[in-house]
């Protein structure tokens, strides 16, 4: 007769080590730790092997000790990331391509978001330093002094020794947006310019003067609102977009400085009784999720965050490893989304501003 298994207890399937994954594989243990560990040699080990090794780490849940990894070489592979913001989609976005990065390269972050708070970003650069972080990803964040570890800055504008920038081509897309609204026959734009701590905000707005300036297009101030240093997420555009409706000054389309903006404008033009797009184009920036499930769909320029992120946590990695050399600046090619927030520009004498 057998024996039945005690109640309550659940049989375990012996542990995989590092030892077992190898003699599956028909390999050495030093070939699959290397690999697993990505060193430096497993450079030299063939891709197809190492997609080997890591599809049976994969299969048999099977990950090095991170702890005793680190306590072993004196590392903690971890990076710190230092945000404005987690929660919105913009940072939220970038933080998934960094993740994605790390998590295939066997490496942590941490995260922090400072909301333009100089004290609490200081604060939380020396909190970052004291856990061992080995470098820094930046988003929206403003470097302006050199800093001790390897440093990338996504929307970083300010040459810092040390920093590497990943930047859009913010003329380009300023190029875009004027370019499509001018063919539509809009000449009287409004504009929401950026939170002045936002690090995007400057050299995106004069981007769009330089860029108006050539298309002999006339930028009325009166119709230029500045968004607020930090503004709620769910209030973001609301008061700006009844701004501009109460100077009276008539408009027939909406440059926002991002697409959350953006979306609560149309809200409130619509709420208003103005008709997006028959009455008022609108147009955002960033391409999140959002914007192409706003009613109407959000004509905007795509920034790519996950990409952005990814290419971050690459070039940070490659600093650290010593894989590759210092790099000043990346830059990253915008791209015109034309959904259905934008049309033909109406006359402005029908519209009930004037």
């Amino acid at each position: 007769m057998t024996k039945s298994a005690k109640p309550g207890r659940v049989s375990k399937s012996p542990a995989v080590t590092l030892k077992s994954l190898a003699v599956h594989l028909g390999l050495s243990a030093g070939t699959v730790s290397s690999v697993l560990n990505n060193s430096p040699a497993s450079q030299a080990i063939p891709e197809r092997t190492r997609n080997r090794i890591l599809e049976a780490a994969r299969q048999f849940q099977y990950w090095p000790n991170f702890v005793a990894r680190s306590l072993r070489v004196q590392r903690t592979y971890t990076i710190g990331v230092i945000a404005e913001e987690i929660g919105d989609a913009y940072g939220a976005t970038v933080i998934s391509g960094i993740e994605t990065f790390l998590r295939k390269n066997n490496f942590f972050f941490l995260t922090v978001a400072h909301r333009h708070d100089p004290q609490l970003m200081r604060t939380y650069s020396q909190l970052l330093l004291t856990r061992g972080v080995e470098g820094v990803i930046t988003i929206d964040t403003s470097v302006d002094q050199q800093p001790s570890l390897p440093t990338v800055a996504i929307a970083g504008h300010q040459s810092v020794p040390n920093v590497t920038n990943i930047t859009l081509d913010h003329q380009r897309a300023a190029r875009f947006v004027l370019q499509h609204l001018v063919d539509l026959g809009h000449r009287e734009i409004a504009f929401f310019r950026g939170p002045v701590p936002s690090s995007d905000a400057m050299p995106r707005w004069t981007a769009i003067q330089e860029v108006a300036a050539e298309l002999n297009l006339p930028i009325n101030p009166e119709l230029v609102v500045q968004l607020d240093d930090l503004p709620e997420i769910s209030e973001l555009g609301i008061q700006p977009a009844k701004a501009l409706l109460a100077n009276k000054r008539p408009f027939t389309a909406l440059f926002a400085y991002n697409d959350a903006s953006a979306v609560g404008a149309m809200s409130v033009f619509q709420q208003a009784g103005f008709r997006v797009p028959t009455d008022i184009s609108v147009v955002g920036f960033d391409d999140i999720s959002l914007s192409s499930f706003a009613i109407p769909p959000l004509t905007t320029v795509r920034q790519p965050l996950l990409e952005m992120g990814r290419a971050a946590a690459q070039i940070l990695l490659d600093r650290i490893e010593d894989r590759a050399p210092f790099v000043q600046e990346v830059a990253v090619a915008p791209e015109l989304i034309v959904r259905k927030s934008t049309g033909p520009a109406p006359e402005l004498s029908s519209l009930p501003m004037d």
